[in-house]
């Protein structure tokens, strides 16, 4: 399972980097998550700097797709040359994104169906790009899955653990990183969310 972490400057570190640890703490063969940026480095909302781990194209041939959220979305979706390269296919891929990530899955055409989360801030951008939002934490369509709040994050790679590896895999996952003593009910919290969606 290759999953892509689709990562901007100005990128929010929750999004991604909460994804990531939970993603990657499913051991199976073949299965990994990676930050895929435009550049060789990314810098975040707040000054950090990583290395990208695959380039953009990653993300068209990657099972997932996760489009985490940043200070900078509409800078992205207002740049012709990074929209060019995010192809996405919801018939072969699951293609989530989390807050203003969401932003990018409706420029691309991909939500005009279907209702979607995103961040109190994204949401009139989301609406004027013509998509309903819907006011809760996470919302699946399908192959597509959107979430709304930086702390929903885990309910992004809960569902994506899910889908992919079943919900023992998630399970497990989201009980090792729930806070000690808290973990049958961050886990039960979580599934009445999702449950309706797998």
């Amino acid at each position: 399972m290759r999953i892509a972490i689709v990562t901007f400057d100005g990128f929010n570190e929750i999004d991604s980097f909460v994804a990531l640890s939970m993603l990657n703490r499913v051991k199976r063969p073949g299965w990994k998550a990676e930050i895929a940026a435009p550049s060789p480095t990314v810098t975040s909302m707040n000054g950090v700097r990583i290395e990208r781990q695959q380039p953009l194209a990653f993300a068209r041939e990657a099972d997932v797709v996760l489009v985490g959220s940043g200070s900078r979305t509409r800078e992205v979706v207002a740049d012709p040359q990074i929209m060019s390269e995010l192809v996405f296919d919801p018939a072969r891929q699951l293609v989530t994104a989390q807050c203003s990530g969401t932003l990018v899955l409706a420029k691309l055409g991909l939500l005009h169906r279907i209702a979607a989360c995103t961040d109190t801030t994204t949401k009139p951008w989301v609406i004027e790009a013509g998509v309903r939002v819907a006011g809760q934490p996470f919302y699946a369509s399908g192959n597509i899955a959107t979430s709304g709040g930086c702390l929903a994050s885990h309910y992004l790679a809960t569902w994506i653990i899910a889908r992919t590896a079943g919900r023992e895999a998630a399970s497990e996952v989201l009980s090792y990183v729930a806070p000690v003593g808290e973990q049958v009910g961050w886990t039960s919290r979580a599934f009445e969310a999702l449950d309706q969606y797998l």
